[in-house]
């Protein structure tokens, strides 16, 4: 692993020798940097080039940030707040004979025979949920981006530790459940982000036009769904 520093920040990248012609920079959607640099290339001259092209990394970088969940821990009990999509709820728990999640009003309430069991209860609630309402969500989006000869080959929900959404070289599109928690234009910010991601692969200005084209606020649901959920 190598590094420059840039002011106070530190690139790190994993550096590769390929027979090429031109050095490359790529940033991955978990944020790291990967160089790949013509044969023999000496290690003075990568670290400036990469010195050069550091606002860029650093943009990218934070560009893939507001796919980071960021939910912090809950202690899973009575009047701890809880989001379903994009509202606060507070958290109700009841002893019951069986087990059950509802809610109602400004509650979200577990019942259940054992209070251990109310953090995977609500798990299992908001999956139920995510399934039902990312499918209803994501239906008019899918419908629209046909006119561009996209079409993904089915929605998934898929839990994952550094991202909200992900699209596949097959086509399959990704959502982690965590985003029920969001508001439904964070939602549909992340669908429409993916189903971009179908015609370019790769976040290019041809793919921010498009972006931009389909949601003209799409950087205000990038910027709540960064906050809301921190």
């Amino acid at each position: 692993m190598q590094y420059i520093q840039f002011g106070s920040k530190k690139i790190e990248f994993t550096l590769t020798f390929v027979d090429r012609k031109s050095l490359g920079i790529t940033i991955t959607p978990d944020m790291e940097v990967i160089v790949k640099a013509p044969l023999n290339t000496p290690l003075d001259k990568i670290n400036e080039k990469v010195r050069i092209k550091a606002p860029w990394i650093i943009k990218q970088q934070n560009f893939f940030l507001g796919f980071y969940p960021k939910t912090p821990a809950r202690k899973y009990v009575s009047g701890e707040s809880h989001l379903y999509l994009g509202r606060h709820y507070q958290l109700k728990i009841s002893i019951g004979k069986k087990n059950d999640v509802k809610y109602k009003g400004r509650f979200i309430e577990v019942i259940t025979k054992d209070k251990k069991n109310v953090k995977q209860l609500l798990k299992d609630w908001y999956r139920v949920k995510a399934k039902e309402k990312f499918a209803e969500i994501a239906e008019p989006h899918l419908q629209r981006f046909k006119k561009y000869n996209a079409e993904p080959k089915g929605l998934f929900i898929q839990e994952m530790k550094t991202r909200w959404g992900s699209c596949t070289s097959k086509g399959k599109i990704i959502l982690n459940p965590e985003l029920i928690k969001a508001s439904k234009q964070c939602i549909e910010y992340v669908v429409i982000h993916e189903l971009c991601h179908l015609i370019h692969h790769d976040h290019t200005q041809k793919f921010i036009d498009l972006q931009t084209k389909e949601m003209p606020d799409w950087q205000k649901w990038k910027n709540k769904l960064e906050n809301l959920l921190a």
